[in-house]
Formats: C-alpha cells, sequence, structure tokens
C-alpha cells in the first residue's frame, strides 16, 4: 500500500465545508491493457467495505481496471468537480448535490434502511436529555448529519435544541464520546460495539423506526456514463462481483477491512463483516423508496426538492444489463 498526499481543486457550484483529502491509496498497479479510473469514497464504515473487496480480491484488474482509490471528507465535491469517476457514498450525500442542479447519480445502493444507533454518554437516559447537549456528525451535510435531522423531530427536538460538531468519521466520533468532548453520535454498526464496550449507552436504534432510506452506494455522475460508459460498466461487474465475495468469501471481506481499517482485532474484524453481510444484497439495486424519505426529509431546506423526481437520482440501466444477461444468477449457482 502506499500512501501519498493529494490536494484537490476547489468547487464553484457546491460549497465545501471540509475539501481535504485524507490519504490516497493506489490500488492497482498500472497496466497497458487497463483502464485507469479515478474513485472516491468517504467514510471508513463497513458499509463501504463492497469497494475495499473489490480492490483486494483482484476483481478491478480482473476486468481490465487500474483503480486510484481515494479516500476524502469531500467525494461528492470531488465527483462533481470531475477530478473522480465514481465515488462511494449515501444517498443523502449526492441528493444535496443533485438537488443543487448537479448530476449525480447512483448506480449501485448497498444499504436501503435506517440502522444507525444513537449512542450516548451514561448519563444520558432519554432523547428528551439530549436538549443543550453536543451532539458529534462527520461533518454538515455528511450522513451522520442529516439522518440525525431527521430523527430528531420524531422525538420533539430539532437541530436548534441541541451544539451539532463536525467531529470526524466514526473513530474520531467514538474517541470524542469516550473522552466527553460530546455526548452523543450516531454511529452505523458494527462501531457501536466499540461504545458499549467503552461504557456507553444505545438511546435508539434506529433500525427499530423501520424506514426505507438508501444508505451507500456506487455513485457516478451522467456526464461520466455518457463518455465513460464501457468503464462504468465493468467497475459496476466489479462490484457486483465484490458482493458475492462479502457473501462467499470471509477471508477476503475480513483482510479487506483490516488492511482500510489498519486493525488487526479479531473482534472488531468480525463484527464489521457480520455487519457487512447482513445488509448487502445480491442484486444492489438502489432504493426508490429511501430515496423518497431522503427527498421529503430535504423539501424543507432545499425548494428544489418538493418537485423532484426520485428516479431522476437513479440509473440502474448498467445494472439491469448485469441482471437481465443472467450474470448475476450465475455468481450464486
Amino acid at each position: 500500500m502506499m500512501f501519498c498526499p493529494r490536494s484537490l481543486s476547489g468547487i464553484k457550484k457546491l460549497p465545501v465545508l471540509e475539501f481535504s483529502v485524507l490519504l490516497v491509496i493506489v490500488s492497482a498497479l498500472p497496466s497497458s491493457a487497463a483502464d485507469k479510473v479515478r474513485l472516491a469514497f468517504s467514510a471508513v464504515s463497513p458499509s463501504q467495505r463492497v469497494l475495499w473487496v473489490a480492490e483486494l480480491g483482484g476483481l478491478l484488474t480482473k476486468n481490465g481496471i487500474s483503480a486510484e482509490i481515494v479516500y476524502t471528507r469531500a467525494a461528492i465535491e470531488t465527483l462533481v468537480a470531475g477530478e473522480v469517476d465514481l465515488a462511494q457514498m449515501t444517498g443523502s450525500l449526492m441528493s444535496s448535490a443533485r438537488l443543487q442542479g448537479a448530476d449525480p447519480v447512483m448506480i449501485a445502493g448497498v444499504q436501503d434502511t435506517l440502522d444507525d444507533r444513537l449512542v450516548a454518554r451514561p448519563n444520558i437516559k432519554s432523547m428528551e436529555d439530549l436538549r443543550g447537549k453536543r451532539i458529534g456528525v462527520f461533518r454538515f451535510g455528511a450522513a451522520s448529519h442529516l439522518r440525525l435531522i431527521y430523527v430528531l423531530p420524531r422525538y420533539g427536538l430539532s437541530d436548534r435544541d441541541v451544539t451539532l460538531l463536525q467531529v470526524g468519521d466514526s473513530p474520531d466520533r467514538l474517541i470524542a464520546l469516550s473522552s466527553g468532548s460530546i455526548d452523543a453520535t450516531l454511529i452505523s454498526p458494527p462501531d457501536h460495539l466499540e461504545a458499549l464496550r467503552a461504557g456507553m449507552k444505545i438511546l435508539l436504534n434506529l433500525r427499530d423506526l423501520n424506514v426505507a432510506y438508501q444508505g451507500s452506494g456506487l455513485v457516478t455522475t451522467q456526464r461520466v456514463l455518457v463518455r465513460k460508459r464501457d468503464l462504468v460498466r465493468r467497475f459496476l461487474k466489479s462490484y457486483v462481483e465484490a458482493i458475492h465475495l462479502v457473501k462467499t468469501n470471509p477471508d477476503i471481506s475480513k483482510k479487506a477491512f483490516a488492511k482500510y481499517r489498519q486493525t488487526k482485532d479479531e473482534k472488531r474484524i468480525e463484527d464489521a463483516y457480520q455487519a457487512l453481510r447482513e445488509i448487502v444484497k445480491p442484486k444492489p439495486y438502489p432504493s426508490i423508496e429511501g430515496f423518497k424519505t431522503i427527498i421529503k426529509d430535504a423539501s424543507e431546506r432545499i425548494p428544489a426538492a418538493k418537485t423532484a423526481n426520485p428516479k431522476d437520482f437513479i440509473d440502474v440501466s448498467l445494472l439491469e444489463e448485469l441482471d437481465k444477461s443472467g450474470f448475476i444468477d450465475a455468481l450464486y449457482r
């Protein structure tokens, strides 16, 4: 693995709150026969691991792709700016850009329901106790922020009743929670188990709400789909094959998590594998109902959401090609 810093140019159309690229991983050696692609991912949560499995399992190379994979807190900004060809991110993150006039579309979905846990320090006994407290989010506009805004009103609260702090990814928020720098945060499985082991408590399991909500997925732009359709097709094929590995090859999946999270903790690795295996679908069609929820939630903040069609946020033409050809079904025979 090779690490090197990289700066990316600014974006005029969308506000950039934290536009720092944290690291770049060159995940496949250049080859004269391979097409180069740049891809960003926005979090180190287990739901992001389909991409990692595709890289570590050699599936990108197998399909003629030399991939440069970028971890950045500004995945949507880099995608819209054309600095990467694809990105792995949540539906809420890409929807905000789409509603502001950009052209991202999700071509495969990993997670289609809310399943985060709202974890808090032991002195927080109820949702009402969050009033006036500090809640950590990844960054403003990211999934942890938008999901929190969606959930709070269900319990008589709003973002004005709490203090929201930009803390960083799940590991950073867990550290802040344990140290008392924040009082609560939303954490995706299985990282909530780390919070429990540190003495924190679960205030709310969002899975109990049974809300359709498009989480992580593979996103590109309509521009890239026109110019590099065959490349995107082969990347999506690698992605679908990676899902098959998640379902059938625990060893590669666990190695991928250990590599990208830089951990040797077998319990944490096993928890992460089981969390991903539970949510991932062999045929990763994005959820129209999940996008409906996101768009409805955004309608109070973004006027364009009031008339938005959730089908415009999705392009499953390439996935349908793979599906109708029998390719996906053949993987599981």
